[in-house]
């Protein structure tokens, strides 16, 4: 058998802690690509309230993992999953009861310490069943996996919302946490195939964090990549609320944001296989290229003022723009997950997997952070809630959506919106570009000195 064969067999623990992952992804963007909504319609927030809260739970997810990686690291993979799981499935289940802040946070925490545990896990258990021939076909695999655990939760929760409640939406995702659970309780046992790794007492823990804080490259490449992922996060922090108050609410932003997902699904692999050779920041730059023409189509949909014929049948111009937008994203990706993945697993010494993998998500930790909580001031100040507005405004704005009036001078300018994530993807890129030349001089400087 060729090698070339050989590197696409993996062990068992490999494809169970996929499987899982695949539900704790369902479970995940089915509740967050209705947060938003959610805050505002069953708990009674603002956009700029909102968006700090979906903001902060957004981000925690990806700041934690940076500790529980180290914890899981000590306890071992198959005792943290069955944690995590077990916090998701009580977390979700208590944002489907309660509709009051105070309960409904107790809900979100749950939520991020169950989250932040499987993030470093299940990508150590890719990093530990893969070798240097196949790391990046692991990743690939790995990351069409969420992709499609993505598509499955968000395409069941848009009939959900519209037809039971947005509130309904979290006893989806309880139920696929719980499905996730059962499936690490059964078949997952990494000890038993050689992925488990000796305990790790608090200095050899303490010296993993302190590794991955310290390896200035790495950290640079967090911070730069950082100003991909919060356009990204528009699909979740914007997107919904802009589609709904701009095109109207008979719409299904979820099955929108699904084109992203199927994107990656269809392209990741053929993308990796075409950038395995190349260096990961050449990769990513190509992600930086394409990631601001994404808000440019975005914000094109307030030039066309009228529906788009697409195959004899009448698109609403902001759909249209979506997808197109949507698109892009997803191309995008496919240049950057899996090779800033394969990056990182890279950077870690051995047995310091979870460690390292915990802290290459802390670029979605500052992402989050500064997308939902920028967002919520944006949409409140050119795209506003309906149910903020005067009386008069919000007949007006009725009557816009159903055709028969003029848009309201309050959302006029909503596509401005997408002028500053514009903004935000044109610095990024800059950014990494002067990293490039930095690094590049660097490592000159290397070789000539050796």
């Amino acid at each position: 058998m060729s090698q070339d064969v050989q590197s696409w067999r993996f062990p068992r623990m490999f494809w169970t802690g996929n499987a899982a992952e695949l539900c704790e992804r369902a479970a995940y963007y089915g509740t967050f690509i209705a947060l938003g909504l959610y805050l505002n319609r069953v708990v009674g927030l603002d956009d700029v309230q909102a968006g700090w809260v979906a903001g902060l739970f957004g981000a925690w997810i990806y700041l934690v993992p940076f500790f529980t990686g180290a914890l899981a690291d000590r306890i071992g993979f198959r005792n943290a999953l069955m944690i995590a799981f077990a916090l998701l499935t009580l977390g979700y289940g208590t944002l489907g009861v309660y509709s009051t802040i105070t309960p409904v946070g107790v809900g979100l925490v749950l939520i991020v310490l169950g989250g932040s545990i499987v993030k470093p896990v299940i990508s150590g258990t890719v990093s530990k069943s893969s070798n240097e021939a196949n790391r990046a076909r692991a990743f690939s695999i790995f990351y069409m996996v969420v992709n499609i655990g993505s598509f499955i939760g968000k395409t069941i929760v848009a009939d959900i919302r519209i037809q039971m409640g947005v509130q309904k939406v979290p006893f989806f995702s309880a139920g696929a946490s719980l499905l996730a659970l059962i499936i690490v309780a059964l078949v997952y046992f990494p000890d038993r195939e050689g992925g488990g790794e000796k305990t790790k007492n608090i200095r050899e823990v303490l010296d993993g964090m302190w590794a991955a804080v310290s390896n200035l490259r790495f950290l640079s490449l967090i911070i730069i990549t950082a100003g991909f992922w919060a356009i990204q996060g528009q699909l979740y922090a914007s997107m919904p609320k802009y589609v709904l108050r701009m095109a109207g609410e008979g719409y299904k932003p979820e099955w929108m944001a699904n084109i992203n997902p199927l994107v990656v699904v269809i392209f990741v692999i053929m993308v990796t296989h075409l950038v395995r050779k190349w260096k990961p920041q050449s990769s990513i730059l190509v992600a930086m290229l394409i990631i601001p023409l994404s808000a440019i189509s975005m914000a094109a949909s307030a030039w066309i003022h009228s529906d788009i014929n697409v195959f004899g049948m009448a698109v609403h111009p902001i759909v249209f723009m979506m997808v197109i937008g949507i698109a892009l994203q997803g191309i995008a990706e496919c240049f950057l997950s899996p090779k800033w993945l394969e990056f990182a697993s890279l950077q870690a010494p051995k047995g310091q997997e979870g460690t390292f993998l915990g802290f290459a998500h802390i670029n979605t930790f500052l992402a989050w952070l500064f997308g939902f909580a920028f967002s919520g001031y944006l949409l409140k100040a050119y795209c506003p809630e309906p149910s903020t507005l005067d009386a008069a405004t919000q007949v007006a704005h009725k009557l816009f959506l159903e055709g028969q009036g003029p848009m309201p001078d309050a959302y006029a300018n909503a596509h401005y919106l997408w002028y500053a994530y514009i903004g935000v993807g044109l610095v990024s890129l800059i950014s990494l570009l002067i990293f490039i030349q930095v690094t590049k001089k660097l490592d000159a400087g290397k070789v000539e000195a050796e």
